[in-house]
Formats: structure tokens, sequence, C-alpha cells
């Protein structure tokens, strides 16, 4: 049982792209080239331009889309539709000890994703994984508020129902994990951050989870 007063873990809210695998596989790589592809052939930025561009919008609103929606009114559907036009079987293979990782874990798991639920499908399936999470909330089911717009995460919230305490939100991104942790979440940071991260509660690998699990559950 948790310590008096404090919630058990219900939700394993995990990231997709370079949370469930890792950035040297690839994939997230591709789809931003794509992304860059995407605002010089429909827009007709010019590829110097983009790159700074896309950073601009990045800090200012936390992804590229949400700027091309703002400042040039793009449709989110094309959009999506042309950066996620990837094969994700070349870049992804099944992870056997992530599945037995997460099938050790009794709790909800679900993805949190500024992408689209068809995408997170194929990653997962490509993964192994698809059979561990029930649930997607996708760009749509947010209502177009991506993260780490707090928005997205009172959303995420609602849907699932549950209060921040009752989730451990699992990102690459430490921007993002740093508006979970303003929504009350527990988080775990993974991937290849150098150094530790001031404001994230574990930092660590994905196979670290049990452990992370437990001493919250304490």
């Amino acid at each position: 049982m948790p310590g008096r007063g404090r919630a058990m873990v219900r939700f394993l809210v995990f990231d997709l792209d370079e949370t469930l695998y890792p950035a040297q596989a690839g994939l997230f790589h591709e789809i931003g080239r794509r992304i860059h592809l995407y605002l010089q052939e429909r827009l007709g930025i010019p590829p110097e331009q983009v790159p700074q561009l896309r950073q601009s919008y990045y800090e200012r609103y936390g992804t590229t889309l949400r700027g091309l929606q703002i400042h040039h009114r793009v449709d989110p559907e094309d959009y999506l539709s042309f950066v996620h036009d990837v094969d994700v079987s070349a870049y992804l293979r099944p992870d056997p000890a992530l599945e037995a990782v997460l099938a050790s874990l009794p709790q909800e798991k679900v993805i949190f994703t500024n992408a689209t639920t068809a995408h997170a499908r194929q990653v997962l399936q490509a993964l192994g994984l698809d059979h561990h999470f029930r649930r997607i909330f996708d760009i749509h089911s947010l209502r177009f508020h991506c993260k780490p717009d707090p928005e997205a995460y009172r959303i995420l919230l609602e849907l699932l129902p549950a209060r921040g305490p009752e989730c451990l939100l699992i990102e690459d991104n430490l921007r993002n994990l740093l508006a979970g942790k303003a929504a009350g979440m527990h988080t775990l940071l993974v991937g290849e951050t150098a150094g530790r991260q001031d404001g994230v509660d574990f930092q660590g690998s994905l196979l670290q989870l049990p452990e992370f699990v437990r001493s919250l559950d304490c």
C-alpha cells in the first residue's frame, strides 16, 4: 500500500517517438525530414529558411504543426498524413525485453502523443507492443493542443480520468516532462540526456520501470 495520503499510480503514460524506441533507430529523423519537405513543397518555403522556422515554432508552440496552423492555416490532416507517410517497419523491430517489462506491470498503459493514432499503432505493432496499449491519446483526442501545452495534459487527465499523482509520465523530452510535473504527474526521463536533470522524479532506462514504479507505490 502507498504511504498515507499518497495516491497509488494507476496509469503509465508513455510518449511514443524516441521514448518506446531509441533515437538511433532513425524513424523520428525521417519524420523530421518529411516535415522539412512539407514546408518546402506545400508552402514554398526556401530550404535554407526551414530549420529556423521549425525551431521558432517549436519554441513558441511546442510543435511545427501548431505554428503552421496559426500562421499558415494549413490543413492538419494533410500535414499529418504527409509527415507520417513512412514505412515504420524499415526502422523498428520487436523489442522482447521491453515487452517483458510491460507484461510485468499491472497498471494501465496508455500512449500520449502529438502524433496520430494510426502512426502510434504502426509503431507499437512494429515493436511487438500493441497488445499492451488499449488506449491512445493522440493529437485528435487532445483537440490539437500539443505537448507541452498545459491544456493537453488537462484533457488527458479528464479523459483517463485520473488525478496527476495517479500517473507516471514517461518521456524523452524534458520540456514535455516538466509540463507533466506541473500537472501533478510523476515523471521519468528516458533516452540519452546528459547529466542529471532537475525537476524530474526518475531518470533512466525503460527496463528499470518496475523499480521506479515500486518506489512510488511504497
